[in-house]
């Protein structure tokens, strides 16, 4: 994903600037997202044992079993794969930000949230170069 594309470019840059400090770093989602992936990894957790041990929660609810609860007792090994599989795309899914952002001197050069895109290698030194001519000139 995104960490492979920083260092590439990461190591585009260090080659042209080699005093210039690059660091990386990910972006933080936000609060809502990141505390819904927790509580689906809480969830998944529990659906797992419920299922490994054969348990029926519904039953504790005098709630009628649906057919798939019944099915994932009886192929525990293929619903807890799917269980597991599916939840944890879904868990990425929350706590990825699709963020590319780039900073200079702790200033904002480039935003992927805001453009929707990543700069070109073009782009990105020309960025540099015009920061950097800014903070020689002042």
């Amino acid at each position: 994903g995104y960490r492979k594309v920083f260092e590439q470019f990461s190591h585009a840059i260090q080659q042209k600037y080699p005093d210039l400090l690059i660091q990386g770093d990910n972006y933080p989602p936000p609060a809502t997202r990141a505390i819904a992936a927790q509580v689906l990894s809480i969830v998944k957790i529990v659906a797992l044992l419920l299922v490994v041990s054969g348990q029926n929660p519904f039953a504790w609810f005098n709630a009628e079993t649906p057919a798939f609860w019944t099915w994932a007792t009886q192929n525990k090994i293929y619903a807890c794969m799917m269980l597991f599989f599916l939840s944890n795309a879904i868990e990425s899914q929350l706590i990825s930000t699709g963020a590319f952002e780039i900073m200079f001197n702790d200033v904002p050069v480039w935003s992927k949230i805001e453009t929707g895109r990543i700069p070109s290698p073009q782009e990105m030194f020309q960025i540099l170069e015009n920061h950097m001519r800014l903070n020689q000139a002042s």
